[in-house]
């Protein structure tokens, strides 16, 4: 028998589930839209993914498998639909994955099917999460998400250190995934890795992130770049940095390509987050910047400062002052859908099209790296301003 709080339950959830969101009416910038709602959260998750509804195994309708946060999903855009996969993180810290779907991308998200499984192919991997979906022209979706396990080298009381490395994932149809071997690359631990959507030489084509640590860079860092030829055993064995990390900017800690790069005709826009130090933390933010058709490791835009960056609730979370992509789509009317996470504890939208996207990239004055130089970057504008205004 089915216990009557599950209906009571049920019914507040379908209201909430079917709420419109709304463009924000208190913050305008000209290059994307912000929305009043998050896209999806915690409350997202149907009941009977937490809940056992049986009356006699669970007479006072205790929730069993809680939900703690829902963030940093991959997205792809498929036959019209909008789909997320999500890291979804019980109660217990561990992450899996879940599949949401909606029919604007803005709203209406519904969880489908179960949380996503493959062959378990290494027995110390304890935690998996942040997917970056990928449809390749070889006709499969890729996924990369970071395979966490213990530290081996850390001493028996040490509970906390750990390694990263990326590990692999395809599909054909969102359902079925084939456990490919983790990617392979010089580095002692590897974060935020993405697939380039098209072949580059023949080969495979990889954004990755050399770290020595699993949360410090020591002498890696940066965005960088390398080819495999065969995906089912990815191996590189040359990474060459793009982008570094740099001294009193949004990414003088570390930065990390965020989605897959978007193709448009001027270059490839790349949406990357950028931590900086600050006295209550880390702060984490969004920039962009372009790379060349012909050739995806030549930087060709780099617009000064952050792009997003947390927003009023947004601030606060699990790790606050957080915000993180890993997810974004582009739809046949060429309008791009930015998927991102505000303190490891929600999904938010923000929407632009490609034609700002370029705009923004191209044409947004860099960051000078000196203050007398921005200051000086910032009187040019004024008095530019200034002349239009008298006349």
């Amino acid at each position: 028998m089915i216990h009557e709080k599950y209906y009571e339950l049920l019914k507040e959830q379908e209201k909430f589930l079917n709420l419109k969101n709304e463009e924000k009416d208190d913050f305008y910038n000209g290059v994307y839209k912000r929305f009043k709602y998050p896209a999806l959260t915690r409350h997202h998750v149907p009941l009977h993914w937490r809940f056992d509804l049986n009356k006699e195994t669970n007479p006072y309708f205790m929730e069993r498998l809680g939900v703690n946060a829902t963030f940093n999903p991959g997205a792809i855009y498929l036959e019209g639909k909008y789909y997320l996969v999500v890291r979804l993180e019980g109660l217990d810290r561990k992450s899996t994955f879940a599949l949401a779907v909606s029919d604007n991308g803005i709203d209406q998200f519904n969880f489908i099917d179960t949380p996503l499984v493959w062959e378990d192919i290494d027995k110390e991997e304890t935690n998996i999460y942040d997917m970056r979906l990928v449809k390749h022209e070889d006709g499969y979706i890729y996924g990369i998400y970071c395979s966490e396990k213990k530290d081996p080298e850390a001493n028996e009381f040490d509970t906390s250190s750990a390694v990263a490395q990326a590990g692999l994932v395809r599909t054909k149809d969102m359902k079925s995934w084939e456990r490919l071997p983790n990617i392979e690359t010089p580095s002692p631990q590897q974060r935020n890795v993405v697939l380039h959507p098209e072949f580059v030489d023949g080969q495979y084509a990889f954004y990755t992130r050399p770290q020595d640590g699993f949360i410090s860079t020591g002498s890696g860092g940066g965005i960088a770049f390398g080819l495999t030829k065969d995906v089912t055993n990815p191996v590189i064995e040359n990474e060459e940095v793009i982008h570094g990390k740099k001294y009193h900017t949004i990414y003088e800690v570390k930065n990390g390509q965020g989605p897959a790069p978007i193709k448009t005709e001027k270059g490839w826009i790349h949406i990357a987050h950028g931590v900086r130090n600050t006295a209550a933390g880390l702060r984490y933010v969004l920039y962009t910047f372009a790379t060349s058709l012909e050739d995806p490791t030549e930087l060709i835009a780099l617009p000064g400062g952050h792009f997003i960056a947390p927003y009023d609730d947004e601030r606060v979370g699990d790790v606050s002052n957080v915000i993180f992509c890993n997810g974004a789509v582009v739809n046949e009317q060429n309008e791009v859908y930015i998927y991102y996470a505000s303190s490891d504890t929600r999904i938010h939208v923000a929407t632009t099209t490609i034609d700002k996207l370029v705009d923004y990239t191209f044409n947004t004055p860099e960051d000078p790296y000196r203050s007398l130089d921005c200051a000086k970057q910032r009187k040019t504008l004024i008095e530019q301003n200034e002349q239009l205004l008298n006349q």
